[in-house]
């Protein structure tokens, strides 16, 4: 059950309208994340901002999309594993042994990606206090030191849609069902 009314583009604020119709026209829906964020128009611009400056940024399109479930994997986010996992076995076609690591939390059967994700993890579970092993083994899958930066800014762009999703209880879009993710603990 949500925990706030969400908006549809004609009840979200006037500063929220154009954003929300440019996502019905790309997506053909809007997400009920972007609903959600509309409340705040800078919350909401900030979040399509960061996405289209990680889509810009150094990893391939799998590999952002290794960083943005293993971000919302570790930050509990049923709405964005259920997306994502959608988006990656549609759009992006990444191979389903990888998304059902990503959804489990569980080792890689590529090691590179396997590097970026457990990378992306520490990151989390560390608050960015990541040991000289972490980067050590992150630099040594291939990765570099630009896109270790770039990992900040995908944990930053999904931390920011998780924990909005998470606080406002995002029901899930109907077009995401069928990735349908839920999270295995329970919030405190």
């Amino acid at each position: 059950m949500t925990r706030f009314k969400l908006h549809t583009i004609e009840t979200a604020p006037e500063a929220s309208r154009a954003m929300l119709e440019a996502s019905r026209k790309e997506l053909g829906f809007v997400p009920n994340q972007y609903v959600g964020l509309a409340d705040s128009p800078v919350a909401l611009k900030a979040y399509l901002t960061l996405s289209d400056l990680f889509a810009k940024s150094s990893f391939s399109p799998i590999e952002q999309q290794v960083v943005a479930l293993a971000v919302s994997v570790e930050n509990e986010c049923e709405f964005c594993v259920s997306a994502h996992s959608t988006i990656v076995r549609g759009k992006v076609k990444v191979p389903g042994p990888i998304i059902d690591a990503l959804r489990t939390g569980t080792k890689l059967p590529d090691a590179k990606l396997d590097a970026l994700a457990t990378f992306v993890r520490s990151v989390i579970r560390t608050h960015g206090w990541v040991n000289e092993s972490s980067v050590k083994t992150f630099i040594d899958a291939g990765y570099n030191r630009a896109q270790l930066l770039d990992v900040i800014l995908g944990v930053s762009m999904k931390t920011l849609s998780n924990y909005t999703n998470n606080i406002l209880a995002t029901p899930l879009n109907k077009e995401f069902e069928g990735e349908r993710w839920t999270r295995v603990t329970k919030a405190a």
